[in-house]
């Protein structure tokens, strides 16, 4: 099914963004509004976020689930301050995507994750925290779903309902999600939980997605996952190893 919406675009938003007042810190009834929704049935709904740049040359692809509000916030917050000192509408989506990406002690959870199966190593930087600021040319981050999805106001987690069950989701995995992916061919694919390993399990099963270029078993870095920590020391060696060699294979030479 074709979505229900035009794959959304900071050019159509920027008006919209434009007259939102000046403020620290948006609220949800500033951005969970009409001017910014795509989609809403009985399940959920699903608004805009400037996400959709893409960094082509990058050697490292994470995927989350899908931005929460925090995330939502942060990048319409910076964009809106890009487009008001002169910047292009691309100049302020990268702004906006790197500022809001996995932002908060999830991407502290994250780093040190990354670090701990030694992708700083492979990629010749001292510590993966630099894929956030000065290295962020090797980096590519998404979502399964790339826009911010809510289920009776709250942060959508990708179980209920399960994105793979869901037309409108389903749809977006494979005409959004696919692509993007199909974009940054090079790169190392870092799914982040169980439910967006499906998602990519799906564009596997259909021929959309090389099985080799995903690093399945990375728990999710939430602080609310209790079982982040456990997990990730039962799959560190195994993460460790499929890392080294698609890197190996790639033939990455450090920095």
């Amino acid at each position: 099914m074709p979505l229900p919406f035009e794959t959304p675009s900071l050019e159509k938003y920027e008006t919209v963004i434009r007259a939102l007042p000046f403020l620290p810190l948006y609220a949800p009834e500033h951005l969970l509004a009409d001017s910014f929704r795509l989609y809403r049935d009985s399940e959920l709904e699903i608004f805009y976020a400037p996400m959709e740049s893409i960094n082509r040359s990058a050697k490292i692809v994470i995927v989350g689930i899908t931005p929460g509000f925090q995330q939502m916030e942060i990048a319409i917050r910076f964009a809106r301050g890009a487009l008001a000192s002169g910047r292009t509408n691309s100049e302020a989506c990268i702004e906006a995507k790197a500022r809001a990406s996995f932002a908060g002690t999830m991407r502290l959870n994250l780093i040190a994750m990354l670090n701990g199966i030694g992708l700083h190593e492979a990629l010749g930087i001292t510590d993966c925290g630099g894929l956030f600021d000065a290295f962020q040319f090797q980096l590519h981050t998404t979502s399964a779903i790339r826009y911010p999805v809510f289920v009776r106001g709250e942060n959508y987690t990708g179980h209920t309902p399960r994105p793979l069950r869901h037309l409108v989701l389903r749809e977006m995995i494979f005409s959004v999600l696919a692509p993007e992916l199909a974009a940054v061919p090079d790169a190392l694919i870092v799914p982040l939980g169980k439910a967006v390993e499906e998602c990519l399990s799906a564009l596997i099963s259909s021929g959309l997605l090389n099985p080799d270029r995903c690093l399945f078993g990375f728990p999710h870095p939430s602080g609310g996952n209790g079982h982040r920590k456990r997990l990730f020391e039962e799959n560190r060696d195994v993460l460790k190893m499929k890392a080294a060699s698609w890197f190996a294979a790639k033939a990455i030479v450090p920095l």
